[in-house]
């Protein structure tokens, strides 16, 4: 189970340790319901590919993961036949032993975005955690978990459309 908020942001915060950078290529095969591919290369460490499946919800969500092996990505890749979105995330320290994910979505392209999540293990937790707490009621003012059209699927609908093209050739996408 996944238990997490969503804001929606500008930069990297300030003040924060940052414990983690991860760069990150994902696309999807499917957003309803969620089918997602992920390149995930932590900065210093290794370099994990994932298949990720995920079922509907807001604050929490059943989330399967398992690694795949690079010719199994490679042909889900070409499968989906779309160029990857591309994304940066840096985790940073939070206090209660929590861990903020900010994250930079596409940064060359006109549709470039910043978000920040943190995940909880239980809903309460996340529903009593208070960003001024630790002196982040600036940064993450604009809350969108569970906001219709806020999630990465959303995104990849409207920059690359839901179906892989014709016999997994790349597509240009329309914004």
């Amino acid at each position: 189970m996944e238990i997490e908020r969503k804001w929606m942001v500008v930069g990297w915060p300030e003040g924060l340790e940052q414990t983690e950078v991860y760069k990150m290529d994902q696309g999807y095969i499917s957003v309803r319901p969620t089918v997602r591919i992920r390149r995930e290369a932590l900065q210093g460490g290794r370099t994990a590919l994932v298949l990720c499946f995920k079922g509907a919800g807001g604050l929490s969500r059943e989330e399967i993961e398992t690694e795949i092996n690079a010719e199994l990505f490679a042909k889900l890749e070409h499968l989906i036949g779309k160029p990857l979105i591309h994304k940066e995330r840096r985790g940073y320290r939070l206090p209660g032993g929590l861990t903020l994910e900010v994250n930079c979505v596409d940064p060359d392209l006109p549709t470039a975005f910043w978000y920040a999540e943190v995940e909880y293990e239980t809903e309460a937790q996340a529903l009593a955690w208070d960003p001024a707490a630790c002196g982040l009621a600036d940064y993450l003012h604009d809350e969108c978990t569970g906001k219709p059209g806020s999630s990465m699927g959303e995104y990849w609908l409207k920059t690359r459309g839901e179906e892989p093209s014709p016999k997994g050739e790349a597509g240009i996408f329309n914004l």
